[in-house]
């Protein structure tokens, strides 16, 4: 099996036709095969990590291509004015840089952090470029239409090297390597982390707490470090994207809770049990809905949960300008509805409702207009 063409590679060649692009997302998940599948793409790639390529760039060097793709650039600490430098000229007339012809180049910059945090400090790159986000596989992008194909990619995962091999072996292999890599690589090129073992044992715990407010003073005790270390830290894998974390969706019609965070992974196989791995399986596919209709459509959607003071909660909420408009329950098999679901859906009748399940059968509609449903019924509606 093999992918051939990801979902944002149409909304990428659209996008260059008027200003630079950004790819940003996870390491591993495929970034640099999606941009150098470009056409045009491979006479003009340059990888930081790479001496050779690291070297071109800073003698400004750059290739005689008409395309210009620059991967991991990022780490490079004035890679914001270079990048607006070479925009800017491309409005100048002739070659402006030893080798490269600036006039109508296309640029494509791909790298594994949060580019649109990395970005600030020196001259703004603001209105020269589009961010796209790249997210692992998923349900829809790849056509599943079984139960099958759907517990496959909860068992190994949405990275492409792991779900493709066909092998939960090497996918747990592929899973450690990647933390590896993660922390004493990615971590120390980009932040300033003294303590990466403390840093490990932290990804290590983090997968037991997934779906349940995340306490940083809990977890400050585990490890014995302070508040502001382990609140560093999450947001140091934040910007890597390695975890995600949601807020509490409030209204004056329900008491909800205001500040506890959930946080999931971007890798839901570190997650060990079923029913959480499941949850943050359907979490990562409604951020990679969500943030695909940020970056491509404008829309004002964000992706939350809900909580309220009696103990009432929803996994899932997507608003709309801060209205809700989905609502989504994650059960492992067949059940009862849920009462926290349908105590939200008498209170916001306009918001769309789903119960789904990772092995249950069941498809029905509750007076109330709440959708039961298998899993692949909803995630096959997303991208």
């Amino acid at each position: 099996m093999a992918i051939v063409t990801r979902y944002l590679t149409d909304q990428i060649e659209r996008d260059l036709e008027r200003k630079m692009v950004f790819v940003a997302g996870p390491r591993q998940v495929g970034k640099t095969t999606l941009a150098r599948s470009l056409p045009d793409a491979a006479d003009g790639y340059l990888n930081w990590d790479i001496a050779e390529d690291r070297e071109r760039i800073l003698r400004r060097e750059l290739p005689s291509a008409g395309f210009w793709v620059f991967d991991e650039i990022h780490k490079y600490r004035d890679w914001r004015n270079f990048l607006k430098g070479l925009y800017d000229a491309r409005a100048a007339p002739g070659p402006a840089l030893t080798g490269g012809t600036v006039a109508g180049n296309r640029i494509l910059v791909v790298g594994s952090a949060r580019l649109d945090a990395y970005r600030f400090g020196g001259d703004s790159l603001q209105g020269r470029f589009h961010l796209l986000r790249l997210h692992p596989l998923s349900a829809a992008e790849l056509g599943l239409q079984t139960a099958e194909e759907l517990s496959d990619l909860l068992r190994l995962g949405g990275f492409p090297e792991p779900y493709l091999s066909g092998s939960e072996v090497e996918a747990r292999r592929w899973t450690r390597e990647h933390r590896t890599l993660l922390i004493r690589e990615e971590v120390t090129s980009l932040e300033r982390i003294q303590d990466l073992g403390r840093l490990e044992l932290l990804m290590l715990r983090l997968p037991e707490l997934v779906g349940s407010p995340l306490s940083i003073n809990a977890v400050r005790e585990d490890l014995q470090v302070s508040h502001k270390a382990v609140a560093d830290w999450l947001g140091a894998f934040e910007r890597l994207y390695a975890i995600f974390r949601l807020s509490p969706f409030g209204a004056p019609t329900i008491r909800a809770v205001k500040k506890q965070q959930k946080h999931y992974h971007v890798d839901w196989t570190v997650v060990q049990a079923d029913a959480p791995r499941f949850e943050n399986l359907i979490a990562c596919h409604l951020l990679k809905w969500v943030h695909h209709q940020q970056d491509t459509q404008g829309l004002d959607l964000e992706l939350r949960y809900f909580r309220d003071t009696d103990g009432r909660e929803v996994d899932f909420i997507v608003t709309d300008r801060q209205q809700p408009v989905l609502g989504v329950e994650c059960k492992w098999a067949d059940g009862r509805l849920d009462k926290s679901l349908r105590y939200f859906k008498v209170r916001f009748p306009d918001c769309e409702a789903w119960q789904v399940s990772a092995t249950g059968a069941k498809d029905f509609v509750t007076p109330e207009g709440i959708r039961v449903a298998p899993a692949l019924e909803l995630l096959g509606r997303l991208v």
